[in-house]
């Protein structure tokens, strides 16, 4: 038998500038704490709490969101090209995904708390960007090799991720918008539908497990802003199955998180918030004791989640070791 060395490429150096390796995969878990904040704005004064409390919340978590997408910027600045070398690889896709998203709630939040132009100019570059990154990734999809054409959780934070413009424009006074959970409302059952199709071929890696809660993550977003237009019933039915799948999840929990903590923790986070979202969008839109029960208790789980996940995916960055964990592309 012959024995042949194994030849490792060295690593390639990062040139000297400020972020210029910015690991856009820590966006799950600023996407998810957005929604946290959403929440706390929204569910302040419906559980009786001072306003400024929820504020505070909110205004910390925009300021961390504002950076994070400043420097992501900064690196986009640098080499704009370097957008395909991240949509190559999953940490990239499901990362620059919920960057555009996470400026669609950054705009529902500033409006919501300080400036309403504001806020709608941000939603506006959201959707640019958003449209930007689509583009990008069909020739991709396209020409890449089969495995990159798989179907995998991050289409919805791609392909179905309108929903959470359309969440974002309720906040803004922009009605309109909520029509644009309607292309996710048809591409969330497709994708559950390919999903299932290939998972009953294939077996899930460990590492990629927390992934799958982004299938939840669309469900409790359009019955959030079902219930902003007034189909509560619709909106009331859908949060009852996020509640069903946030139970399933945390039941599952160990199962989900077995290869320990990584960047992708802020998909179940996501999903969490999100939903705790919705229900006090619900508890709102019909005032129960019941609804009103579940929506503290959600409410209250996703902050003890969401922020020290945040908090862990942050330091990862600042201390070097999310870039290369991720292999994120260098400007």
């Amino acid at each position: 038998m012959s024995r042949e060395r194994l030849h490792f490429a060295m690593p390639r150096p990062v040139p000297p500038g400020r972020f210029r390796r910015v690991p856009p995969v820590m966006f799950l878990a600023v996407l998810a704490a957005l929604e946290l904040g959403l929440a706390w704005v929204v569910g302040a004064g419906a559980f009786a709490l001072p306003a400024g409390a929820g504020q505070m919340l909110a205004g910390m978590i925009a300021a961390i969101a504002a950076f994070a997408l400043f420097a992501y910027g900064c690196k986009l600045a640098r080499r704009p090209s370097v957008m395909t070398e991240e949509l190559a690889i999953l940490p990239g896709r499901a990362g620059v995904g919920a960057a555009m998203l996470s400026l669609y709630l950054l705009g529902g939040l500033v409006g919501a708390t300080l400036s309403i132009g504001a806020g709608r100019l941000l939603l506006i570059l959201g959707f640019l960007l958003h449209g930007w990154t689509v583009v990008a990734m069909l020739p991709l999809l396209r020409d890449g090799p089969p495995e990159r054409r798989m179907v995998s959780p991050d289409w919805h934070l791609s392909l179905a991720g309108l929903a959470v413009a359309a969440q974002a424009g309720m906040l803004l006074g922009w009605p309109v918008l909520a029509w644009l959970g309607m292309p996710a409302a048809i591409g969330v059952p497709l994708i559950w539908m390919l999903s299932v199709r290939q998972l009953l071929r294939l077996r899930v890696p460990a590492p990629l497990r927390p992934l799958l809660a982004l299938h939840l993550a669309p469900v409790p977003v359009l019955a959030t802003v079902l219930l902003a237009v007034d189909a509560t019933t619709l909106g009331a039915a859908l949060a009852w199955l996020a509640l069903v799948g946030v139970l399933a999840m945390l039941a599952g929990g160990r199962w989900l998180l077995a290869d320990g903590f990584s960047a992708f923790w802020g998909a179940p986070a996501l999903a969490l918030s999100a939903t705790a979202a919705a229900w006090v969008a619900l508890w709102m839109a019909a005032p129960g004791e019941a609804h009103r029960l579940i929506a503290g208790v959600l409410l209250v789980l996703a902050t003890l989640t969401v922020l020290p996940v945040l908090a862990l995916v942050l330091r990862e960055w600042m201390q070097g070791r999310l870039p290369a964990r991720s292999n994120a592309a260098i400007a």
